[in-house]
């Protein structure tokens, strides 16, 4: 029997925001007409790209809050994740695997149940403004997905 467990992350996600103080609710960011394209091709033949709200653990990662693109190999031992919003009580970040699966899909490959990853894989921060991720996050992770010619974006956020 598999266990399936309800994880009320909007409305956590929605009083962590309260206790942080502000006064309205977060807006989920949804779009009316989607950008997504539905895959037609094979995952045997397919290129996915990572996409994570975890920085790396750089200096640049810890001080500017902006999209980056970070080299798949070598797969970083550490994520700087503190200052993101994620249960602290509940989970921790010590398994970069946990939440950055890059050693998984690298072995995925060579298996060829997919067809590889990206050279790079992207860091976007989280950030309470939907318009900025709308309009500035959202289009510049596309920019870089496009670049590295993904066929598929897997988004893991903490």
């Amino acid at each position: 029997m598999t266990a399936i467990y309800d994880v009320p992350y909007m409305l956590r996600t929605r009083e962590y925001y309260r206790a942080q103080g502000y006064d309205t609710d977060y807006k989920w960011a949804h779009n009316t007409t989607t950008p997504f394209t539905k895959f037609t091709g094979t995952l045997r033949d397919a290129k996915i790209a990572l996409v994570t709200t975890a920085m790396p653990d750089t200096e640049q990662g810890r001080t500017q809050r902006q999209v980056y693109a970070f080299p798949c190999s070598p797969v970083p031992q550490s994520m700087y994740t503190s200052e993101l919003s994620w249960d602290k009580k509940a989970t921790h970040t010590n398994d970069v695997g946990s939440f950055l699966p890059i050693t998984l899909l690298q072995k995925l490959a060579e298996q060829k149940v997919i067809g590889g990853l990206t050279e790079n894989f992207y860091s976007v921060p989280t950030d309470y403004s939907r318009r900025h991720t709308c309009d500035d996050d959202a289009p510049a992770i596309l920019e870089l997905c496009r670049r590295d010619s993904a066929d598929i974006a897997l988004l893991v956020p903490l």
